[in-house]
């Protein structure tokens, strides 16, 4: 996304409340400065010279937290987060970043996972199907891989891993590196092409928005046309897997993962799974569905691990509010966070793809 096409966008954000009754990082700051009109006003002002980049104003615009909130609400689509994901890449480039921010730059370099450094070899295996693993789901919530591939099979799938262990190139975009987001976004693009597969099975509906819409926009990567991406469990919703009901009768709650808002069409699939198996009461967050908010997952957590638990926290006292004692969720960054302070809150997490694995009925 180009800078001057930026600006166009937050221009119009800067004074706009359209989207502030959702905003996440306001709803556990009451900070004004860090809403999304407040990120928007501080980059606009730097650009008429109003302020300079200082310490203040630079953790003012990485504390967007990139969750898609803000455009989610937005009756003209504006594209904040991309808008600031290129205000970000002007200030990193500029060496005014976070040290955090280039700590973990040079991770990413050097092993393309800010979480680990094992060099996990490509298998080239052709096949219509392949799994994009992710450094998320590998380094994060690795038994959710297992229980992926246990899921497929069942209803009728043996994929090619892709991805294993290396960023989707999200985090690097959403901390201004956006060559490197490019790199890793090309990486992707290449396994697919190596493998001939046409469909993609993503973990999570972060990585569908990913793929699908962060490469095309503000990476200029775009999938074959042939390519079909689709998350996992709505693709066992489309296949009709079918799974033994479970005896607990516990009250139990779904958490919206981190990016849920970005693909709306998706709230309902997690829900009827689990009521198909679950016979206790499904409660609900307050903060869920389109107005969901992020746990601290995304990029937030390195360049301000603070403001990241606190969105942590509370959507653990979200659900702790509901009466329930055990939360859902299919996604490995957002289970990993949630599972860092849930004991705090006396919940219980669980892993989605790992319960339906156990609860399949063989075909």
């Amino acid at each position: 996304m180009k800078l001057e096409h930026v600006e166009l966008t937050l221009e119009s954000c800067r004074f706009c409340l359209m989207c502030r009754h959702v905003d996440p990082v306001s709803h556990v700051t009451f900070n004004e400065a860090l809403t999304p009109h407040g990120i928007a006003l501080t980059a606009t002002s730097q650009k008429r010279g109003l302020i300079e980049w200082n310490e203040e104003s630079v953790n003012v615009i990485y504390s967007d937290v990139d969750g898609g909130n803000a455009r989610a609400h937005c009756v003209t689509n504006k594209p904040f987060s991309e808008g600031v994901a290129a205000v970000k890449a002007e200030v990193a480039t500029r060496g005014l970043a976070p040290q955090s921010v280039y700590d973990v730059y040079k991770k990413l370099l050097e092993h393309h996972s800010p979480y680990g450094t094992e060099r996990l070899e490509f298998s080239q295996q052709k096949s219509d199907v392949a799994l994009f693993v992710g450094d998320e789901a590998h380094y994060l919530w690795l038994s959710a891989v297992d229980a992926a591939l246990k899921l497929l099979e069942a209803v009728g799938y043996k994929p090619t891993l892709i991805g294993r262990g290396r960023s989707s190139g999200f985090l690097a975009s959403s901390l201004g590196f956006r060559e490197l987001a490019e790199k890793q976004a090309r990486m992707t693009l290449e396994d697919i092409q190596t493998t001939n597969v046409k469909q993609v099975v993503t973990f999570s509906v972060g990585d569908t928005f990913t793929l699908t819409q962060l490469y095309p926009e503000r990476l200029g990567v775009t999938l074959p046309d042939d390519v079909q991406v689709t998350d996992l469990l709505s693709l066992l919703v489309e296949k009709k897997a079918t799974f033994k009901s479970f005896g607990d009768k516990s009250a139990y709650a779904y958490i919206d993962p981190t990016h849920a808002v970005r693909v709306p069409s998706r709230f309902d699939v997690p829900r009827t799974l689990l009521k198909t198996i679950l016979p206790g009461e499904a409660k609900e967050l307050f903060w869920r569905r389109e107005r969901a908010h992020p746990v601290g997952s995304t990029a937030v957590q390195f360049a301000n691990p603070a403001l990241a638990e606190k969105l942590t926290r509370a959507r653990l006292e979200d659900a702790k509010n509901t009466g329930a004692s055990v939360i859902y969720c299919e996604d490995p960054a957002t289970l990993y966070h949630l599972g860092k302070y849930a004991k705090d809150y006396r919940l219980e997490v669980k892993g989605m793809y790992e319960f339906l694995a156990s609860r399949l009925v063989k075909g």
